[in-house]
């Protein structure tokens, strides 16, 4: 890896006072950024800079900064989470652009994805999503159950584990044409579906997750990929085949 520098960049940032306000890209210039800087250190700094100049520094979301929480979502250059591959945004370092470079920053594009505020997004229709998918019948009570009382094949544990990595940050949904959000839905969906845990609500987890996407107003799957390229933690295709499954199992019965 070289050494940090410092690059001067020209930011085009979309800016909207709130949901019923008519949004615009704004230009800002940033000098000495630290290529060492993580994207939302990078932030930070510009917004230092605009509140030094008494003006309104830029809304944007974040907690974690470990890639974990997916709410620091951000489209970057035309790509969720920016120009590298298997990461979030709090994860992007600013050594991938270069002195003089213009970056465009914009929030989440998506009819269930409103914006609130400048670069931030209301994806409250991913919890009603989970919401909908109910509860797993689990004993709880009394002591802990050993954990291989319910032998599960290694596969299918492997493969659970890798849908429930899932971190609902929207990306599939921000890089898909249509909007869909089928690529969550298929990982949550997929989480249960691979568990005996989860057999018991099966039917009617997967009918609703589906019937509340739909009411949420995201768009339907063509497979073309994107989701599964851009997902910061690989989520495979083969989620929304298996939920597919599912959903058609359960429509039968």
């Amino acid at each position: 890896m070289s050494a940090a520098k410092n690059i001067n960049i020209n930011l085009k940032i979309w800016r909207q006072k709130n949901a019923s306000s008519k949004g615009s890209i704004e230009t800002y210039k940033l000098d000495n950024v630290s290529t060492a800087s993580s994207f939302l250190e990078m932030l930070d700094q510009l917004n230092e800079q605009l509140i030094n100049e008494r003006k309104e520094p830029v809304a944007f979301d974040h907690d974690c900064r470990e890639g974990i929480c997916g709410s620091c979502s951000l489209y970057i250059n035309g790509r969720a989470h920016g120009p590298d591959t298997g990461i979030t945004t709090c994860q992007l370092h600013m050594r991938m652009f270069n002195d003089g470079d213009t970056i465009y920053i914009e929030p989440w594009r998506s009819k269930a994805f409103p914006v609130i505020k400048d670069l931030v997004v209301d994806r409250t229709a991913f919890d009603r999503i989970q919401q909908a998918g109910g509860f797993v019948s689990v004993n709880t009570s009394g002591n802990t159950i050993d954990a291989n009382s319910i032998p599960v094949p290694k596969v299918d544990a492997d493969k659970a584990f890798e849908a429930a990595a899932c971190i609902g940050c929207g990306a599939c949904v921000a890089t898909c044409k249509n909007g869909s959000a089928m690529l969550f839905v298929g990982a949550k969906v997929s989480q249960y579906a691979l568990l005996p845990q989860g057999k018991v609500e099966a039917t009617q987890r997967v009918l609703n997750m589906v019937r509340q996407m739909d009411e949420e107003g995201f768009g339907n799957c063509t497979n073309t990929g994107a989701c599964e390229i851009e997902c910061p933690k690989g989520i495979s295709l083969e989620n929304i085949a298996r939920m597919n499954r599912e959903f058609l199992k359960a429509s039968v019965k």
